[in-house]
């Protein structure tokens, strides 16, 4: 499968490296998409090196301006992760203003999306992220890979660490066994 691979800014982004990996390991193809805030953590050249392919991050650079709308149409799958509780709150009401969003508000409403959230605890229990996650979670295309309890960057214990790569990697390959016809 073709995997468009949004990383968003959080302390997490450095885990996409690994998912890079892995989802080529399983035989996906990947292509990244890094938000200007992800490039406070991770750098566009050490995705382009994994992955094989030049990584995005902004809607002014590339060979043409509707750059935006090739990238929306190669994917079969959509993975965010890490995904701020910022860019989920933008898709989810549908706000464009980076290539990230524009590019995954441009996908034709067939190809899934997997969310894997990262945030801080209140963050993540915040009533307002509860409604927007809801809001895209109402979404039959959407895949949730929960964030899990342990200890968070800012040193407090809590919900709200990126899920482990294998199991976000896992929710990508069950969709792909689900677009296999059986025999």
């Amino acid at each position: 499968m073709k995997v468009l691979l949004g990383v968003t800014g959080c302390i997490a982004a450095y885990k996409a490296c690994e998912i890079v990996r892995r989802l080529q390991d399983d035989g996906h193809e990947v292509q990244v998409i890094l938000t200007e805030s992800a490039t406070r953590f991770v750098t566009p050249l050490s995705f382009s090196v994994l992955s094989g392919r030049p990584a995005a991050t902004s809607l002014w650079e590339g060979d043409s301006q509707i750059d935006h709308i090739r990238l929306a149409r190669w994917p079969d799958v959509v993975l965010l992760a890490p995904l701020t509780a910022n860019t989920m709150g933008r898709l989810a009401h549908g706000m464009a203003d980076n290539l990230l969003t524009t590019v995954v508000l441009a996908t034709e409403s067939r190809v899934p999306l997997v969310l894997a959230p990262a945030m801080n605890t209140a963050m993540w229990e915040n009533p307002w992220v509860k409604a927007n996650l809801d809001r895209l979670m109402a979404e039959d295309r959407c895949h949730l890979v929960k964030p899990v309890a342990k200890t968070l960057a800012c040193g407090e214990d809590g919900v709200g660490a990126l899920a482990c790569e294998s199991e976000i990697v896992a929710a990508v390959t069950n969709l792909a066994d689900l677009e296999q016809p059986s025999s």
